[in-house]
């Protein structure tokens, strides 16, 4: 059973806020898993050297993800801080419940969107 949409905005705070403590956490954790590979031939073969480039790889492009969506929650913080959190930000209207429940950050309705 899904969570039904709210326009509560305590709860909507608390929920873009955790979201961005679980991102910040999931980041210094991955933290290792960035970091360049080393290349000496002797302490690792080829195949574990381009398996461990490939885990760099992944683990580089989520952080980039990770990092794209925190301005997104700031900016949605900001909105919920100055009242005009659910509304467009393009024209104005109200953005319906169901559509900030798939996504909190959401900013323009679905016209403005399009």
């Amino acid at each position: 059973m899904t969570a039904r949409p709210t326009r509560d905005p305590k709860k909507i705070r608390r929920i873009l806020e955790q979201e961005r403590a679980e991102l910040l956490a999931l980041s210094e954790a991955a933290a290792d898993e960035r970091r360049p590979v080393a290349l000496d031939q002797q302490s690792v073969g080829r195949v574990s050297r381009m398996d461990a480039m490939q885990v760099q790889a992944m683990a580089q492009s989520v952080e980039a993800r990770r990092r794209a969506r925190l301005p997104l929650i700031e900016a949605a913080l900001r909105r919920l801080d100055t009242g005009d959190y659910g509304y467009c930000t393009d024209c104005g209207e109200r953005i319906p419940a169901k559509r900030l429940a798939i996504d909190p950050t959401i900013a323009r309705c679905v016209d403005c969107a399009g």
